[in-house]
């Protein structure tokens, strides 16, 4: 989540999406069969990052996330880089029936504007429904920025900070619309984890898990609804609940969104 304050430009994107690898529960012969499936890994702190899908056996997902070896949160930049340095994932192939398209996930050494709200040091995990090069194609400046979605297709609560749409949109990233009972209250607001959503140009384009290294930590489990929207632009599966917990046998978190049901658009 980013605010009208913001005015950092993303710039090049680096660590392009690879040519996915695909690990599945059991067997290498992976047609029709469940289980979960792998996007390639990127380095990331001490350790690594990948996306992930679980499917059953008519390719149906249940959930779709990012798992961050406990080494990830080690050795990572004390200041951030200029321009700063956004992880593309890519999501596996059995993924596609999602309304996902790819994972950004960056770090932020001394969080980021408003500082009142976000300046603790933190991750960003915004899951797009878009391809890569048209989020890096957002700007503010355009006209585009004053397009926003019809009220039907914003999730339950969810608004845009004070300003104009322009002054809310981060150069290749988005417009971020905050859930107004979260209690983001300067002052009084304690940030560890969080939902934000995410526009551009009319569309509905990301669900946005934000959490600070120091609360990831603590390995704490979430469960939690994801709020709706009345209806949907696109026809795939979108999550229903989001999720955090730490695995223990492989030394992982995991970050996911699961209870995918089909929509469709309307």
């Amino acid at each position: 989540m980013h605010s009208r304050y913001i005015r950092r430009y993303v710039g090049p994107i680096l660590a392009a999406c690879a040519t996915l690898t695909f690990l599945a529960g059991c067997g290498n012969d992976q047609t029709n069969k469940s289980g979960t499936f792998f996007g390639p890994s990127q380095s990331i702190g001490d350790g690594a990052a990948k996306t992930y899908v679980t499917v059953d056996n008519a390719g149906k997902p249940s959930e779709v996330g990012i798992r961050m070896s406990a080494a990830s949160l080690n050795g990572l930049p004390a200041e951030d880089a200029v321009p700063p340095r956004m992880l593309i994932l890519a999501l596996p192939a059995q993924a596609s029936a999602t309304a996902f398209d790819h994972v950004m996930l960056n770090w932020n050494s001394h969080g980021h504007e408003p500082a009142e709200l976000f300046g603790k040091p933190h991750f960003d995990m915004h899951f797009y429904m878009i391809d890569p090069a048209s989020v890096e194609k957002i700007n503010p400046s355009s006209p585009q920025a004053a397009n926003l979605p019809a009220p039907k297709y914003i999730p339950l609560d969810y608004v845009t900070p004070p300003g104009t749409p322009a002054e809310n949109t981060v150069p290749a990233m988005g417009l971020h619309w905050l859930d107004r009972t979260d209690g983001f209250e300067p002052g009084k607001y304690d940030f560890k984890q969080t939902v934000i959503d995410g526009s551009w140009d009319g569309k509905y384009i990301f669900i946005e898990p934000m959490m600070t290294r120091a609360w990831m930590l603590t390995k704490q489990t979430v469960h939690e609804n994801i709020k709706q929207p009345q209806a949907y632009q696109r026809n795939g599966y979108f999550p229903t609940t989001y999720n955090v917990r730490y695995d223990d046998q492989t030394k992982e978190y995991l970050i996911s969104l699961g209870g995918m049901v089909m929509r469709q658009a309307s």
